[in-house]
């Protein structure tokens, strides 16, 4: 049997916060929504208002303002008003980073095997 000792230790003293890792499970747990991913991947191009992205997604307006409030409960998008028009984007550089890093591994993955 192996002493894993002082590595346990250290695992234990940089642990984090178990609110951290609930809230961090929840975060992933949107992204596992493909209608959701295309939304983020839609904004990622730049600011869009509901009607444009129900077009662009082929979706009525209820059901992307339904998917919005979702995401701006977990703060990846935002929204401003300009009249009665209501406009969202990323809420910040971390959630595009987010969206490019999983893009990135996903076709990563797809190119490793299509070389095998």
């Amino acid at each position: 049997m192996h002493d894993h000792s002082a590595l346990l230790e250290k695992m234990r003293a940089h642990a984090p916060d178990e609110g951290n890792i609930l809230s961090l499970a929840g975060l992933f747990k949107v992204f596992g929504d493909p209608t959701r991913v295309r939304i983020l991947y839609a904004l990622s191009a730049g600011e869009m208002c509901v009607c444009a992205i129900g077009e662009y997604l082929e979706m009525d307006q209820s059901a992307v303002s339904h998917q919005l409030k979702v995401l701006k409960q977990h703060r990846l998008v935002k929204n401003r008003r300009e009249g009665k028009t209501i406009y969202y984007s990323l809420a910040d550089r971390h959630v595009f980073s987010i969206i490019t890093q999983g893009w990135e591994h996903v076709t990563e993955e797809t190119e490793n095997e299509a070389a095998e």
